[in-house]
């Protein structure tokens, strides 16, 4: 791909999800032919089709943490509030992770939890005897 296409695309990104995840700048900065997949596979995701872009991002935040990608995670769960995604829907998406990946599903999610969603988990001293 041609740098103006990859910087075209980059400001697609930043609109659809509101920010650019760094690989992407960097696989279009050092891997130019690759990022066509990175292209391709956000249209779709980003389309409305018979699901919302909204629901797919959920559905996409929900893969990574199964996958364990505490990095995938945090911005697919950017990507999800930028795309109106409310906290309780993204605590509910949560919840079929702990169901279908288990409680490391989950926990690749707690950083991104406090940090974009701003939840206080209520454990300070825990642990502590």
């Amino acid at each position: 791909m041609e740098k103006k296409e990859i910087n075209d695309q980059l400001d697609v990104t930043k609109k659809s999800m509101g920010f650019i995840p760094e690989i992407q700048q960097l696989v279009g900065e050092h891997a130019p032919e690759w990022f066509k997949l990175y292209r391709d596979s956000d249209e779709a995701l980003w389309s409305e089709t018979a699901l919302s872009a909204k629901i797919k991002v959920l559905m996409a935040l929900a893969v990574v943490a199964g996958r364990l990608c505490p990095d995938c995670a945090e911005s697919q769960m950017k990507s999800a509030i930028h795309h109106g995604a409310t906290k309780e829907e993204i605590l509910d998406t949560l919840g079929v992770v702990y169901v279908t990946a288990g409680a490391p599903g989950v926990n690749v999610c707690k950083n991104a939890i406090r940090k974009l969603l701003k939840v206080d988990f209520g454990c300070e001293g825990c642990g502590k005897v």
